[in-house]
């Protein structure tokens, strides 16, 4: 558990994916809630620290289905939501650039012809 904790937390890529791959081979063999949860949360960080948002965070509701005031996961969900947020305004910040950007195209290609 303790090389799994350090792979999800380094700063390699390849760590972090090989303390993924190490924790998710072990969840189906613990029957005990809380090393589940521990185990989730870890796998949890790791697809965050990965920029997979998206799984982080079904991984933190998971953990918080068996413990449901656990801060820990409490905070990390938080953390993972406004990345997402954060992300989705990026996206659409970027969106409109090249919409507009497009359309000023256009318009001068208009222009020119007339």
């Amino acid at each position: 558990m303790r090389l799994s904790w350090a792979l999800v937390h380094s700063r390699q890529k390849e760590d972090v994916q090989r303390g993924i791959a190490m924790l998710e081979t072990s969840l189906g063999n613990d029957r005990s809630p809380l090393h589940q949860r521990e185990k989730l949360y870890l796998v949890a960080v790791g697809y965050y620290r990965s920029n997979d948002y998206a799984r982080s965070r079904q991984l933190v509701e998971q953990c918080l289905e068996i413990a449901p005031d656990w801060r820990q996961a409490l905070s990390l969900k938080k953390i993972v939501e406004d990345r997402i947020a954060k992300d989705g305004v990026i996206g659409i910040g970027i969106t409109a650039t090249a919409v507009g950007l497009i359309v000023g195209g256009i318009a001068a290609a208009l222009a020119r012809r007339n």
